[in-house]
């Protein structure tokens, strides 16, 4: 049906589905805050399930159906291209966040333990790149690898919540996890009810994701313009739109470790982006199949969290233009990362 329609045509739908995503972010921040106080799960552990893998369904949903219709490229970019932009987003959070630098107001060792994960769970496609090419049924062993590594994490970051060996130093900016006063309306909404409409807003998050893939699918076949580029800085940043919203909206509510926890969390499901795709891809191995390019947004992914942790770690009350000195770097090298690739583009 797309194979039809016009280039200004694509783009509206395009925009139609991206501006769905975002919408539904708005809406969903507030439900997984209210389960995270229901269920007792805590803030951290909410935004690296719940709400991590609520806002990443889009994008996943994108990978599987570019992969499954031989865009391996586009597949693997829109992935690790997504981390990289959802970890910018953080950064922009810390700029809303006014009181104090926020990886030292949203201390949280569960946080920490999900970014060392995901560091872990980036690497693993490099190295399976790096091997000789090696399937079964067209699938690459990393790709089995990586939820186990992935839930194994989840279990782990549990245990650590409920008997952490260390500590964050309490200061008068650490903002701590604790339930909040439900109004008389909130408390006459069932847990259920909560989970249901949570449930319906993935759904709508789901179905624009496809119609995402689909036009940029198209776009990018009828262009020529590189899966690389339309990965990593068209479908991933549309798709990483709820990130961004879900970030500064928990931020305003006060729910810093929620804001975190979301970020990490979700890139942390976004691994399992690489691995569903490249089970969609029939042609053999994802990640030989990607090229330098979407390589290059896997090590700025890495780079970022790597940065990401480091500030978690040293928790920095005050930085440059009133945010952490990471939250800065963590700008800087997205945008020079972006002027890279452009600059790359454009010599090709």
């Amino acid at each position: 049906m797309l194979a039809s329609w016009s280039i200004p045509e694509l783009l509206v739908a395009f925009a139609l589905a991206a501006g769905a995503v975002l919408l539904t972010g708005f809406r969903i921040t507030s439900l997984v805050d209210k389960l995270a106080d229901r269920t007792g799960i805590g803030e951290a552990i909410a935004g690296a399930v719940l709400l991590g893998v609520a806002t990443s369904l889009s994008g996943t949903i994108v990978s599987i159906t570019v992969a499954r219709d031989g865009f391996a490229s586009l597949a693997y970019s829109n992935g690790v291209g997504g981390i990289a932009a959802q970890t910018a987003f953080l950064a922009i959070a810390d700029l809303v966040y006014r009181k104090a630098n926020l990886e030292h107001a949203a201390a949280d060792l569960a946080n920490i333990f999900q970014a060392v994960i995901l560091m872990v769970l980036l690497t693993l496609p490099l190295l399976a790149a790096n091997q000789p090419e090696v399937t079964l049924f067209a699938i690459h062993p990393v790709s089995l690898v990586i939820p186990v590594v992935y839930v194994s994490a989840l279990a782990t970051t549990r245990a650590l919540r409920e008997a952490p060996m260390w500590r964050p130093v309490s200061t008068s900016d650490t903002r701590n996890d604790a339930p909040e006063q439900e109004s008389e309306t909130t408390r006459q909404t069932s847990t259920l009810r909560l989970f249901v409409n949570f449930l319906l807003l993935m759904l709508i998050m789901g179905g624009a994701g496809w119609v995402i893939a689909k036009t940029a699918g198209e776009i990018t076949g009828r262009t020529g313009l590189s899966e690389s580029l339309v990965g990593a800085l068209a479908t991933a940043v549309a798709t990483s739109l709820p990130e961004l919203v879900t970030t500064i909206a928990a931020v305003r509510r006060g729910a810093l470790q929620l804001a975190v926890g979301g970020i990490i969390g979700g890139n942390t499901f976004d691994t399992l982006f690489l691995a569903a795709a490249d089970a969609s891809y029939r042609d053999g191995s994802l990640y030989h199949a990607a090229g330098a390019g979407d390589q290059f947004w896997n090590l700025t992914a890495i780079l970022m969290t790597g940065i990401l942790l480091g500030g978690l770690i040293l928790r920095q009350r005050k930085g440059p233009a009133g945010i952490g000195a990471e939250s800065l770097a963590l700008l800087v090298i997205y945008v020079g990362a972006i002027v890279l690739q452009l600059i790359a583009a454009s010599g090709s």
